[in-house]
């Protein structure tokens, strides 16, 4: 019976049930557990493991460049930065007031770190989010130009609840007219 169960789990795509039936079947018959809380164990199992399954595609999805957190940042290196303010942003609340954020600061001050620790909470609290060079960002948005898929991409971007856009002040932007004094 249990090679029957695996062959539906499978097909049904049930993995996290599939991985936990054999361990909790002998649990059953071992402790003479209710069918009821077999089913229920098995149920906690698949959800968990779509959970995991979940956030990994949205961290692999995010294209972050760098392993940082919040809790690796040196704040005792960088006393321009502000600890408890950080602090009160990674509570995440301008993603739900769809309030933007700017980080601005010469170079080496940590600004790229800040933006992908608040991405990170933001994917580990069940958000959708992408990590953009400026520079990769508008290449993307030309090419959808070329090939008449802005709309597709625009709507793509509007999907995500966090958009981190960094290295802004090293595109080499060139003014498209100049006035003369």
């Amino acid at each position: 019976m249990n090679h029957k169960l695996h062959e539906l789990l499978t097909q049904l795509h049930m993995k996290g049930m599939a991985g936990a039936l054999d361990q909790e079947i002998q649990r059953a018959e071992r402790e003479a557990v209710p069918a009821s809380e077999v089913i229920y164990r098995l149920l906690l199992e698949e959800a968990a493991y779509r959970r995991n399954q979940s956030l990994l595609y949205r961290l692999e999805g995010a294209k972050i460049p760098w392993d940082w957190t919040l809790k690796s940042f040196p704040f005792d290196k960088q006393p321009g930065v502000s600890k408890a303010q950080i602090n009160e942003l990674s509570g995440l609340a301008f993603v739900e007031r769809k309030e933007n954020i700017v980080f601005i600061g010469n170079p080496g001050t940590g600004k790229s770190g800040l933006a992908i620790g608040l991405l990170r909470q933001a994917l580990l609290s069940g958000y959708r989010g992408r990590f953009y060079h400026a520079q990769d960002l508008l290449d993307e948005l030309y090419a959808s130009l070329a090939d008449r898929s802005s709309a597709k991409l625009i709507r793509r971007l509007c999907r995500y609840d966090l958009l981190v856009v960094d290295e802004v002040g090293y595109l080499s932007l060139k003014p498209i007219f100049r006035t003369s004094s």
